[in-house]
């Protein structure tokens, strides 16, 4: 039988080896990442050399010319130049600026060779400065600008940034939600335009972008994977394979970093599992689990619609989406696939036309197209819902118009491919629209923004439709129709320091803490959504609620209630007064000159004390 204490040791060890190996393998690709961007400059550089030669030539000639050839001085004496006054003659004869013949007035020999040197310098600057334009002009040395511009943006981040790999329609929505927290973000795209577009974009703060393929990992780690400020990973390109490289990349390298990822298909959302617990968001999916939301619970998905769009959202309309009766499905793609299992799953008939045929699924009307006549087939006058889910903007809004002239009182959703299909899709006043890129980026954001706001949203439809309602018509009364501020406190000693001692007589009212500090007697505008203790959540809490040290609360309401709560939190004084409606000194000289005065029994009993 082995030592147990050498077995200990011995795994110890061996823990301790893979740990290393780990972090070099992790420091080796960072090394690399950095070599790679700082050294393409230089090699790009070398298309230089063969100019700089010919005018170190040309100038040492020259130069080794004017010191050879004798000259004479103001009295007519043989003199020889040196090589500092012949460098410095033709360093300003070389460059234009004409200082003239100095010390002395040269001699015809001296200007016959400095003619020819003059001549020659001309054709040397322009041989070096049309090589420079060319080479400014080259695709391949703006890259490696732009490279390591966005190398030292990078290294430069000292606050906590997410790494966005693809800035499409998901990227941008995903990238202004997450400046409008307050939050960094760097971002690369293969597109060198979308990349150009930050530029233009109205972020409050710099974001540095470079056009790159994901997929590389010397790419990630030059946009600051192996950074310590880095929080998060977003893979939302178009390609399932790119951001499937992108989680295995940061499973290997960065295995303690969050990822996020998009995928169209079950097959891809599998492999991504299978390197660590990223988080997989497949929009056609999300939208059919949208769509039983709302079927059961409208007020539901109401809420998590308008809370999911982030701060400044209008409140969305409440839908009511037929169920019961039959429904009729254009297209049996992604969307489809994944909105017909869910209706029926639900209970309710289904139909779907398609130009091809399909064993996995029942009731398939095979269409070459979607006429009137194959949509007046399949009873759509009888049916009660309609969806145009292919891939082509053009025929999905073709097929919303003919569905609502031959059944008018249709419930309509459409699939939206292109943005640019925008206004398009608006003018039609659709029941449901599915924008697989804003799905992806208000599902994205929804878990970026605060842990707190995922777990409310995942929690919420349980609790029932009736309790949504409440809670949404108390949103709007604090808020209004726009969604205002979503914020999180930490009810512990670093970001709550004057709450401690209240938190801990255990009298602490989540009701008394959100009073306005300048007026007690009016209640802050802030609506509590969840509030935190250990692992249990409780749901929009009631004003009596007890509080205890270490809650977390998620809140919204007005940034200006978001500042005086501040306030509560860190002014002994503020908090006071919230709580019992005292109102106490701040500071010292304000304490020492309020104090009571002592009476003449209480100084006679201090003078007896000091004999």
């Amino acid at each position: 039988m082995s030592n147990p204490l050498l077995t200990f040791w011995a795994h110890r060890n061996r823990r301790e080896e893979e740990e290393r190996r780990a972090r070099r393998a992790r420091l080796l690709a960072a090394a690399a990442s950095a070599n790679r961007a700082s050294a393409t400059i230089f090699l790009i550089l070398r298309r230089m050399r063969a100019p700089l030669i010919v005018l170190i030539v040309i100038f040492s000639i020259s130069v080794l010319g004017l010191a050879l050839i004798p000259g004479q001085d103001a009295e007519g004496r043989p003199w020889d130049m040196g090589f500092f006054d012949a460098i410095y003659v033709m360093s300003y004869t070389a460059t234009t600026i004409g200082f003239g013949e100095i010390p002395y007035p040269f001699t015809y020999n001296q200007r016959m060779w400095l003619t020819i040197s003059i001549y020659l310098t001309v054709v040397g600057w322009a041989y070096a400065i049309g090589s420079l334009l060319g080479l400014v002009q080259d695709r391949a040395f703006r890259s490696a600008l732009a490279l390591q511009r966005f190398t030292r943006k990078v290294a430069r981040l000292s606050e906590p940034f997410v790494l966005i790999a693809g800035y499409g329609r998901a990227g941008e929505l995903l990238g202004h939600s997450m400046d409008a927290l307050g939050r960094r973000v760097v971002v690369l795209d293969r597109d060198a335009e979308r990349i150009d577009e930050l530029e233009l974009e109205s972020y409050h703060g710099d974001v540095p972008g470079l056009a790159a393929d994901a997929r590389d990992p010397g790419h990630l780690g030059v946009a600051g994977l192996d950074h310590p400020c880095c929080e998060a990973v977003v893979a939302l390109t178009d390609d399932d394979e790119a951001n499937l490289a992108v989680v295995m990349t940061t499973a290997l390298l960065r295995p303690d970093l969050r990822v996020i990822a998009r995928a169209t298909t079950h097959v891809i959302a599998e492999r991504m599992r299978v390197f660590g617990a990223p988080s997989v968001v497949n929009p056609f999916d999300l939208f059919g689990d949208h769509v039983r939301l709302a079927l059961r619970a409208p007020a539901s998905y109401q809420l998590l619609t308008w809370l999911e769009s982030g701060p400044g959202a209008a409140l969305p309309a409440r839908g009511a989406p037929p169920r019961s009766g039959r429904w009729v499905i254009c297209g049996y793609g992604r969307l489809g696939r994944e909105l017909t299992a869910d209706l029926r799953a639900e209970g309710i008939d289904v139909t779907v036309i398609d130009p091809s045929p399909h064993d996995d699924v029942d009731d398939v009307v095979v269409a070459g197209g979607y006429e009137s006549g194959v949509l007046a087939a399949v009873g759509l006058e009888e049916a009660v819902g309609f969806v145009a889910g292919t891939d082509n903007d053009i025929t999905n809004l073709s097929l919303v118009e003919t569905a609502r002239r031959t059944n008018p009182a249709l419930f309509l959703a459409a699939r939206q491919n292109r943005p640019s299909s925008a206004p398009l899709f608006a003018a039609m006043e659709l029941d449901a629209l599915l924008v697989p890129t804003e799905e992806v980026a208000h599902e994205v954001y929804a878990q970026l923004s605060t842990p707190l706001l995922w777990r409310f949203l995942r929690e919420m439809p349980a609790l029932g439709d009736a309790w949504a309602a409440d809670l949404v018509d108390r949103l709007t009364d604090v808020c209004g129709q726009h969604l205002q501020a979503l914020w999180k406190v930490r009810l512990n000693e670093r970001e709550a320091p004057a709450l401690m001692p209240w938190l801990a007589s255990g009298q602490a009212r989540l009701g008394d803490l959100l009073r306005n500090p300048e007026d007690r007697g009016e209640p802050l505008h802030a609506v509590p959504l969840l509030l935190l203790r250990r692992d249990d959540a409780a749901l929009a809490p009631d004003p009596d609620c007890v509080l205890a040290p270490g809650d977390e609360l998620l809140l919204a309401g007005w940034p200006a209630a978001r500042r005086a709560l501040e306030i509560t939190l860190v002014v002994d004084a503020v908090r006071e007064y919230v709580v019992s409606g005292r109102r106490v000194p701040s500071g010292w000289l304000w304490g020492t000159l309020s104090r009571p005065a002592p009476d003449a029994d209480e100084e006679r009993v201090g003078a007896r004390s000091t004999r």
